[in-house]
């Protein structure tokens, strides 16, 4: 479990199951960024049963306000090479947009990947038009790369994805004056 002042990043529980499939299925929620596809309920359950969504290749979190309730999605999953691992999350409700709760859940998620593993890259792939997907991004440290063209076909269009990255030296350097302070 992971905790920040707005929300905790933690690992879906059985008694959470019924509600995130709800959540992660909910079409109107996905927006214009995200692919109308999903799993059945019932795929999702036995995916569940199986392995708690944590894999080596995927681990799953959600984002938990204050409140207790479930308010949004984290994954972190492998990418083109072991040194490297992209992060993806979704907030569940647009209203929510702007509170700052997948900021906090991305960096919390970005301390533990570079405290608890040996990754050398992290990566977060947006549409260049979600303004706040790519903000994110920016709050979190993460660079511009570049766009890869039409990589995603989402909502029956081809879409373009902006690259970002961070790297372990860019996360430690950001980190230094935050244990300076801490040590005050």
């Amino acid at each position: 479990m992971l905790k920040g002042p707005l929300c905790t990043v933690r690992h879906l529980l059985t008694a959470d199951l019924n509600t995130f499939i709800a959540l992660v299925n909910d079409l109107p929620s996905r927006g214009d960024h995200f692919s109308s596809h999903f799993k059945s309920p019932e795929t999702m359950r036995k995916e569940f049963l199986q392995n708690g969504f944590v894999t080596e290749d995927s681990e799953l979190f959600v984002i938990e306000d204050r409140a207790h309730h479930i308010v949004g999605v984290i994954t972190h999953f492998k990418s083109r090479t072991p040194i490297c691992r992209e992060i993806g999350y979704r907030l569940f409700d647009a209203a929510l947009a702007g509170h700052g709760y997948v900021s906090e859940a991305t960096r919390l998620l970005v301390d533990h990947l570079f405290r608890v593993y040996q990754y050398h890259r992290l990566e977060l792939l947006t549409s260049p038009e979600n303004v706040g997907s790519v903000r994110i991004a920016e709050k979190c440290g993460f660079q511009a790369e570049g766009l890869l063209r039409q990589a995603f076909f989402i909502n029956g269009r081809y879409c373009d994805v902006s690259v970002h990255s961070l790297l372990r030296p860019e996360w430690e350097r950001q980190r230094a004056p935050l244990s300076i302070l801490s040590r005050l």
